[in-house]
């Protein structure tokens, strides 16, 4: 960043677009940190604020103080939050009074740091900033020494972040300076992110594509990059696209999906790519946003265990159909068989396993969870079905946890969920949501059930897929209609509210 001091952040969360050089950025970061080291005594500093300058600032500063930022979900129950917060062993929170009052039931600790106070005051005082600006000059070993920035070693936590609870209780993934550096040294080898490249930076910093990819990489790579608090803010996403010409544009389907609905053909004249992950993509989405917004749509692949991205699809030759994008050259894979643990053929689905330097270390105080799914030969046992081809291009078929076990065979909920798009909508991007859901069933194992947002032919559809050649195994039995999927706050579905529902 002191290398890199012209590539601006700009702030559409506050009453008017806030532009910060990175200069600026850095001062106002090492100013805050030096107060949280002598202040704090926390040595993981909780953070809830929405993408912004002062989300960039507070999680700069918890690293210039040397301790670890961890920024949590400030949407999650109150017992749960509460339950993290201990886990995570924060005595200190940085957040701001709007968030304070937006979220009273928040477990909120006894040390609170209101950052859009102290910022004003320094704005009113900027005489208190000349100490570090001047330091700053200095070469970089002398300034890190005089401001007492300590030095930290790759292997040495750099961020918890908790997974999303989708499926169960948020674990708390452990990344490592090492991990999000290699992480963004992998994406900037891309060679994606030219000279031009101006990033839309509105995914929650507790979501590793936030954390990562839209606010540490532009940071490292000196990249201008433009806040908005939230991507389900359209309005002001559409604006800050046209007002600050955006070329890059990073989301989930769920989340995009709200740019296409409200914005215009127009709106997106500057975008070049729109960067999608978290959630599969269906081909008609991506058609539809390529030939609406003269785009390319990329998709890729990541975990919050993989700091977060592992694999991406780049332009024209750079993609293959179906696939989530080609492996980073510095990791590797294999599968294994998901009941005997057997590695696997090069070709053939199983479990996803990498190895890399992006991979976690473990996860927060749990050996029973870390050892399920690191081994000692250091692979990472993903959880997710699918294969690598002979070029390197990463298929995936879907969550272990989105198959169902019927009568012994392994059916997958992602391949009939496509079918039943198929015939209910064709090839059109429809509006309509519908997922199929696992219950038990005392006789085969589990029985299959459709939950769909809206009133279908249910005995027609059954009667189509075993006509289009769907073994009777694999026809969901039973239909329940939604009135609207819950949804995470980082775009995923949350699966664990919905088969609570569901039963």
């Amino acid at each position: 960043m002191k290398k890199n001091s012209h590539a601006p952040l700009v702030d559409y969360g506050l009453p008017g677009p806030f532009i910060c050089s990175r200069k600026k950025l850095l001062i106002l970061s090492v100013k805050l940190g030096l107060h949280l080291r002598k202040n704090s005594h926390s040595q993981r500093i909780g953070i809830i604020l929405p993408p912004g300058l002062a989300g960039t600032i507070a999680n700069l500063a918890v690293l210039f103080a040397g301790k670890i930022p961890v920024n949590l979900n400030f949407s999650l129950g109150s017992n749960i939050a509460e339950n993290l917060i201990q886990k995570a062993e924060i005595k200190t929170i940085i957040s701001a009074t709007k968030m304070m009052n937006k979220f009273p039931d928040f477990p909120w600790t006894d040390d609170l740091f209101e950052i859009s106070t102290w910022l004003q005051k320094i704005s009113l005082t900027p005489y208190r900033l000349i100490k570090e600006a001047i330091l700053l000059q200095f070469p970089y070993q002398l300034a890190r020494f005089f401001l007492k920035i300590p030095s930290k070693i790759d292997s040495e936590e750099a961020t918890l972040l908790f997974t999303s609870g989708s499926s169960g209780e948020p674990k708390g993934v452990v990344l490592t300076h090492q991990n999000i550096l290699s992480n963004c040294s992998q994406i900037n080898r891309l060679g994606l992110f030219d000279k031009d490249a101006k990033i839309l930076a509105n995914l929650p910093l507790f979501h590793s594509f936030g954390f990562t990819v839209s606010t540490c990489f532009p940071l490292l790579y000196n990249i201008p990059f433009v806040t908005v608090p939230s991507p389900l803010d359209v309005k002001s996403g559409l604006h800050a696209i046209q007002k600050e010409r955006i070329t890059f544009l990073l989301g989930t389907p769920t989340f995009l999906r709200g740019f296409l609905n409200k914005g215009k053909s127009e709106d997106f004249e500057s975008i070049r790519y729109v960067v999608a992950g978290a959630e599969k993509t269906e081909s008609s989405f991506k058609k539809k946003w390529e030939e609406f917004a003269n785009c390319s749509y990329l998709e890729g692949y990541g975990l919050t265990e993989t700091s977060p991205v592992i694999s991406f699809n780049l332009p024209k030759e750079g993609s293959r159909e179906g696939s989530v994008g080609h492996l980073f050259s510095d990791i590797e894979c294999k599968t294994i068989h998901p009941e005997t643990r057997e590695d696997l053929k090069v070709g053939e689905s199983g479990l996803l396993c990498f190895r890399g330097p992006n991979i976690f270390s473990g996860y927060l105080n749990d050996l029973q969870k870390t050892n399920e799914v690191l081994t000692k030969e250091n692979w990472f046992v993903t959880g997710d079905i699918g294969y690598l081809d002979q070029d390197d291009f990463l298929f995936i078929k879907g969550r272990l946890s989105r198959f169902s076990k019927i009568g012994g065979e392994m059916v997958p909920h992602e391949t009939i969920e496509a079918r039943i798009k198929q015939i209910l909508f064709g090839n059109e991007e429809n509006e309509a949501s519908l997922l199929i859901i696992g219950k038990s069933d005392e006789n085969k194992g589990e029985q299959l059930i459709l939950v769909i947002d809206q009133e279908i032919d249910f005995p027609k559809l059954r009667k189509n897929l075993s006509e289009n050649g769907l073994p009777n195994l694999w026809i969901p039995k039973k239909i329940q209609v939604i009135a609207e999927f819950p949804i995470l706050p980082t775009g995923k579905v949350d699966f664990l509210s919905l088969k609570k529902w569901v039963g």
